[in-house]
């Protein structure tokens, strides 16, 4: 039993008032006494920090690679990020230190290894055969500049070509350099004038290893004799080469220029080409040259045994088709197919049946890699229809302004928001398997049901199965089809307060077990959703308009200043960067007067249907008050038990009974206070014209014209460039620490990622401390059954209010009985009085029974409204009670309640009905808390923080001690800021980039487990059989010619590589987890298979031992045969 610590009660003294008699502080020693008997059982062992998976679309993708054998994907991004995929379910993300772009990847096909070259040249090898890959090797080139590489088919020499137009060979299993180069003055022209440009191109002939066909850039291309060490062509082109292939039999390549055409050339014609196609040039009459075209940026030429063989290109239209998206072109025999994409094509490939070069290639998919989607194209079908795509790569269809994330949810939602969704999916995709299928799933240790919701821009919600590490979307809920769309500007109403983004979501309140939903969206306006099976038709829309109003002057602050409800990213102190609204000034006077009682939106009017799913309850907007617009909502919250909805924002807060479509409360902030206001403040003139303060332009003392607070919360500045935003954040972070001036909740924060499109934080939480130069918000709200005043002696359903200043305020809820009297009888609604203090603006709020254990809000269960009850229903609904899963549900009298309330700095433990703080923990002093949850974990409870300083807390409760305080990472953008969040069992995720959801676990269970949840990439699979030469070819000679490349390339051929040119660093080598580093030796006998085992370096090497004794065996039974031949038909004296 943990000893009682006297210094908390100090703790406890201090919170309260200096009024406090001698007889509280013995009332506090009394509760803190009884507080002890709560055993807690988490202690810091429980804890550890660790991220697990990484969901999305790769972030600025640069690279494309693909094992045809193993069916891996592989995508490198701008910031040195690898993905790699396998079937559905089967993904990886790895990171490169330097997180310098990734310019090109190479499969080590089928061995389980991965080469990625990088823009700040250095190679890297990956091992693949363990769950988590890691470098074993990487070579920096100090001198030259790496622009291409390439890998032949199971050799283990990688040609690495320059920016000089130098071709360097590497030692895949050492990562060393060979002494033989191919140096570019060699390669051309003894009579060119001039440098032939980088090197984009090499591959070897397909049917002879021997010759290496060099690309460079100007638009030379030579064959290169490898043995005798000189050209054996040279084929010279006007326009410069963006890509080269080969035709499988190795006499034809084909060139893609810059001027929109495709080369084909005989390889023993090098003068000029067999032919020259345009595929997208006008053809002029006369026969003169058709015009040119836009670069064809990549080729690829696929043979197939039955019929003709497929042109593959990127890009090549004809500059006069302005406006026309990035198209994939294939050509096969006659018919040429453009598809279109959505986005700029970064790379292809083209899957084909077999991994060697000199058979027929025989493709059945193309993966196009674009620029924020992933592609893949059935070759097989007429009219090339696309695959299903599995992987959850759609989080970023619009950008994301708000995520939350529920663990342990009730095991029956995720299989009805499946059976709802099933019914969007789109028609029209291949009826063939997903073929990128490589791989294994790691076991489901976890068992419990996730869901992750995400908020987007264009106002849609999707539902996220987040269970056991993997993402699949569940359901998409669209809140804007409710509006009336404006079809055009002229059309469009002069009400809205953003340009852009209009049905941005800010807010989301779910509540799991009622499957009650409500949204806030960025136009001030709220939505109620209920779950229904049944599609039904609703003919009136019900809504209510609500008018907030704010009738005092910021607190101490004469000058009247107004904190705008979204300072416009990016715009500083360049006021002309500013977008001209399309609407007037909000703080001047229209044509019409001043605009009152009109919402930022117009919902329809006519009926709408409703699929099964979510389905719309009530409305409600808030209404522009005297020409001043609403303003957005910082805090929203939904109770199924009690049929209630409230929210809150800078101006005040709203209740609504949604049974009722009515209005209970309608107050400013101030008014919540009644007489007991602990701020002066002054009344406010009538109509200023007000300046705005916070946000960017307190970072960079700029001044900001008045409209701007009606930009959207995703429209970038003027100017698109987002190279200084690092700097801004940089600013903005120490300013928010030093002046302490920008104190909005963080939904009304300038977002910094101006690039990212994406949109301020919309969880009820603030960015910064506390300056009283602020109006006061509404910043966090909880429904429970608690005390709700020093004397109570019974518990009664209240709201919990925090602000933005601190302040805790207590709201009664008086409720009419169930059943029809619930429907007929007004809720009545009445201030406590009870007032709380803390540091810093409130984020959270929860309350523990006697026991310890968390006291969920009341809710009701779920049940489908759409369907006409039966009389024995309607009995059963007048005696439901709300459900309260408490284990101290049935309290008596003489037992209390904690309530445990976190701000941006500290967190407190209060005993009800006393309300004596028993428990304080300052969590930070020069940073504020960005993300406060309180959460289950291992059969308890704690408080989980995120800091903007990048910290990472948790504390046990109710005695708040410290049990977890890691650097994590720090508040590079406002991005993780709106997005982080806590939930159950030790799970946390954010967006770590505008396309990806990180997830992390502080839970040491899930961190040991998680080696065994991973996926595997590596499995063990046959190469197929090369294609047999025939025996003709065999006869006559034809056929693939080999190279012994050791014999060239080794040291004893070639000598020692320059010590300058490039430098040999080992890699981490990869540890496997805690479990210790797999070693490992690639054998010669193997080539070039990695022996790098998961069971480490002695199954290598008894590999190679096998390998040699079979090797012995079968040379001893060689030579034997041959003696016996030789022998058998000797006499004995012929001997």
């Amino acid at each position: 039993m943990r000893k009682f610590n006297i210094r908390k009660v100090l703790d406890g003294l201090t919170a309260v008032s200096s009024a406090a008699s001698a007889s509280s502080a013995a009332q506090q020693q009394q509760a803190g006494n009884r507080e002890t008997e709560i055993q807690e059982t988490l202690q810091s062992e429980h804890f550890q920090l660790c991220k697990t998976v990484r969901h999305g679309f790769p972030y600025q993708p640069s690279a494309l690679a693909f094992d045809p054998v193993q069916k891996i994907l592989a995508i490198g991004t701008q910031t040195g990020a690898l993905r790699l995929f396998g079937r559905p379910g089967v993904e990886c993300y790895c990171q490169h230190d330097s997180g310098a772009a990734v310019i090109q990847l190479q499969f080590l096909i089928n061995e389980g290894a991965l080469v990625s070259a990088l823009a700040d040249d250095t190679l890297h090898l990956w091992n693949l055969r363990q769950k988590r890959p890691a470098i074993l090797h990487s070579l920096k080139f100090n001198r030259e500049r790496i622009t291409f590489c390439h890998l032949p088919f199971q050799s283990k020499w990688l040609y690495v070509g320059t920016e000089r137009g130098n071709i360097h060979i590497v030692n895949v299993e050492s990562f060393t350099l060979s002494g033989y180069v191919i140096m570019w003055n060699k390669a051309i022209e003894l009579s060119s004038k001039s440098h032939p440009g980088p090197i984009v191109h090499i591959s070897d002939n397909p049917m002879d290893e021997g010759k290496l066909l060099i690309g460079f850039e100007s638009g030379t291309v030579v064959l290169w004799d490898l043995k005798s060490k000189k050209a054996d062509y040279r084929y010279t082109h006007d326009e410069a080469i963006h890509s080269v292939a080969w035709h499988h039999e190795g006499k034809q390549f084909i060139c893609s220029h810059s001027d929109g055409t495709l080369t084909i050339w005989n390889v023993k014609s090098p003068t000029k080409p067999f032919q020259t196609i345009t595929p997208h040039g006008k053809q002029l009459k006369d026969g003169k040259k058709p015009e040119p075209c836009k670069p064809i940026l990549k080729v690829e030429y696929k043979t197939t045994r039955a019929g003709e063989p497929f042109i593959i290109l990127s890009g090549g239209l004809s500059y006069d088709t302005v406006g026309r998206r990035p198209c994939l072109t294939v050509m096969h025999g006659k018919s040429t197919a453009v598809l279109e994409m959505d986005y700029s094509i970064v790379d292809f490939l083209t899957l084909c049946e077999t991994p060697y070069p000199n058979d027929f290639q025989e493709p059945y998919a193309v993966v196009v890699l674009l620029e924020k989607d992933l592609v893949l194209i059935d070759l097989a079908q007429n009219g090339y229809p696309i695959f299903e795509n599995p992987y959850s790569l759609t989080i970023h269809e619009s950008p994301v302004t708000c995520c939350e994330y529920f663990a342990d949810c009730p095991v029956d939602l995720i299989p009805a928001l499946y059976s709802v969704g099933a019914r969007q999916k789109r028609q029209g995709y291949s009826k063939k398997e997903w073929p990128i299928s490589g791989g294994n799933w790691g076991l489901i240790t976890q068992s419990y049901p996730e869901i992750i919701i995400t908020g987007h821009a264009d106002g849609s919600i999707k539902f996220w199965d987040a269970s056991a590490i993997t993402l699949q979307v569940l359901y998409k809920l669209k809140t804007a089809k409710v509006f009336e769309k404006s079809r055009n500007k002229d059309d469009k109403q002069n009400t809205d307060i953003v340009d852009e983004d209009p049905y941005a979501i800010q807010i989301i309140s779910w509540c799991p077990e009622s499957r009650m939903l409500c949204i806030a969206g960025v136009s001030a306006h709220v939505i109620i959703y209920r779950f229904s099976k049944q599609e039904v038709t609703t003919e009136v829309i019900p809504m209510l308009e609500v008018r907030l109003l704010y009738e005092i002057n910021d607190v101490e602050s004469p000058d009247g200043e107004q904190v705008p409800p979204l300072p416009t990213p990016g715009t500083g102190s360049n006021p002309q960067s500013i977008v001209p609204q399309s609407h007037p000034s909000t703080s001047s006077s229209s044509s019409d007067g001043l605009r009152d009682n009109v919402p930022c939106l117009k919902v329809k009017n006519s009926p709408l249907k409703q699929s099964p799913g979510y389905q719309i309850e009530l409305v409600i907007q808030l209404v522009w008050v005297s020409g001043e617009p609403p303003q957005q909502i910082t805090s929203l919250a939904v109770n199924s038990a009690y049929g209630l909805v409230v929210f809150g924002n800078c101006n005040g807060i709203a209740m609504v009974d949604y049974l009722q479509k009515t209005v209970l409360l309608n107050l400013g902030t101030i008014e919540l206070y009644g007489s007991n206001d602990p701020y002066r403040r002054e009344p406010r003139s009538p109509r200023k014209t007000r300046q705005p303060s916070g946000g960017l332009s307190d970072i960079n003392e700029g001044t900001m014209v008045p409209e701007d607070r009606c930009k959207s919360p995703t429209s970038g500045s003027g100017s698109p460039n987002n190279s200084d935003d690092d700097q801004k954040m940089n600013n903005f972070i120490e300013k928010a620490k030093m002046s302490r001036k920008l104190s909005l909740p963080t939904e009304l924060k300038p977002d910094l990622d101006v690039k990212d499109n994406s949109f301020s934080r919309s969880r009820s939480s603030s960015v910064t401390s506390i300056d009283k130069e602020t109006r006061e918000a509404i910043s966090a709200l909880h429904f429970c059954e608690t005390f709700t005043r020093k004397a109570d002696t019974s518990l009664s359903p209240c709201l919990w209010v925090g602000t933005t200043l601190g302040t805790v305020l207590v709201i009664v809820l008086n409720l009419p009985p169930g059943g029809e009297q619930r429907l007929l009888q007004p809720v009545i609604v009445s201030p406590s009085g009870t007032i709380l203090r803390l540091k810093g603006a409130i984020l959270r709020m929860a309350f523990l029974d006697t026991t310890g254990s968390l006291i969920p809000p009341a809710h009701e269960p779920w049940r489908e409204h759409n369907v006409p009850e039966d009389k024995d229903e309607k009995d059963k609904s007048k005696k439901r009670r709300p459900v309260s899963v408490s284990p101290s549900s049935s309290q008596e009298i003489s037992e209390n309640q904690y309530a445990v309330i976190c701000s941006e700095k500290q967190a407190k433990v209060i005993s009800l009905p006393s309300q004596n703080c028993i428990y304080k923990q300052n969590i930070t002093e020069t940073s504020f808390v960005l993300r406060g949850d309180i959460v289950s974990l291992s059969n308890s409870v704690c408080l989980a923080c995120f800091c903007a300083n990048g910290h990472i807390m948790t504390f046990s409760l109710p005695s708040l001690r410290p049990l977890l305080d890691v650097y994590y990472l720090p508040l590079t953008n406002m991005r993780i800021a709106r997005t982080f969040c806590f939930t159950n069992n030790g799970q946390a995720l954010y967006l770590v980039s505008p396309t990806e959801i990180q997830r992390l676990t502080y839970s040491q269970e899930t961190c040991e487990n998680l080696q065994e949840m991973l996926g595997e990439l590596f499995t063990p699979v046959e190469t197929p059989e090369a294609p047999n030469r025939g025996f003709f070819k065999g006869l006559f000679g034809g056929g693939a010619q080999s190279l012994d490349r050791e014999e060239l390339f080794g040291e004893s051929a070639s000598g020692k590589a320059s010590r300058s040119l490039a430098q040999h660093i080992p890699g981490p080598g990869g540890i496997e987890g805690v479990k210790g580093a797999a070693s490992g030796v690639v054998g010669e006998l193997a080539r070039a298979r990695l022996a790098l085992d998961e069971r480490g370096q002695k199954l290598g090497e008894l590999e190679e031992k096998t390998a040699a004794m079979l090797y012995s065996a079968d040379s001893f039974s060689k030579h034997a045969h041959e003696m016996m031949l030789k022998y058998k038909d000797k006499k004995w004296y012929q001997f």
